[in-house]
């Protein structure tokens, strides 16, 4: 397995992704598959290049024999210009418990470095002890912040950080 970014031309693959994800794990991300899959070929392109074009943010995936196993974004907080986010974490369920979300995680923590940031943080479902132990184990804290999970109000979900 190695790691790689997102290329700008990758539009169907990031759409293609990030509905993998949502289908996958309805219940870790704010935002539901059927809403993503009608969104416009635009919002895919303006995404993309948000992540691939030099500015705050990026994607990088994690690919074995050109198939993309696992993906997260590394994110410029928009509120504190010192502090970075680990967005859209996921791995393929075949991948899971092998080492590749810790893999993405260490990505996010080299680019928040070479960035100067301080600390990165997180949004996690507090209903997911195995999601919660790989942030944990990377040195993600709570901060004591929950709230509802967008697509499931009955579901909470936690703020983590990690110092840098």
């Amino acid at each position: 397995m190695h790691l790689r970014r997102l290329e700008s031309h990758e539009v169907s693959l990031h759409r293609e992704l990030r509905l993998r994800a949502l289908r996958d794990a309805p219940d870790s991300f704010g935002e539901a598959a059927a809403e993503a899959a009608l969104r416009p070929l635009a919002y895919w392109e303006g995404l993309t290049r948000s992540v691939t074009e030099p500015g705050p943010h990026v994607m990088f995936l994690a690919v074995e024999a050109e198939l993309v196993v696992g993906s997260t974004y590394g994110l410029r907080d928009q509120d504190r210009s010192e502090a970075g986010r680990v967005g859209g974490m996921w791995v393929d369920p075949a991948w899971r418990r092998r080492g590749v979300g810790g893999t993405l995680l260490q990505a996010v923590f080299g680019w928040a470095r070479e960035r100067g940031l301080n600390r990165l943080g997180l949004w996690a479902p507090a209903h997911s002890p195995t999601a919660l132990a790989l942030y944990r184990h990377a040195g993600f804290r709570e901060n004591g912040n929950r709230r509802p999970l967008a697509t499931n109000p009955a579901l909470q979900i936690i703020e983590l950080e990690a110092p840098l």
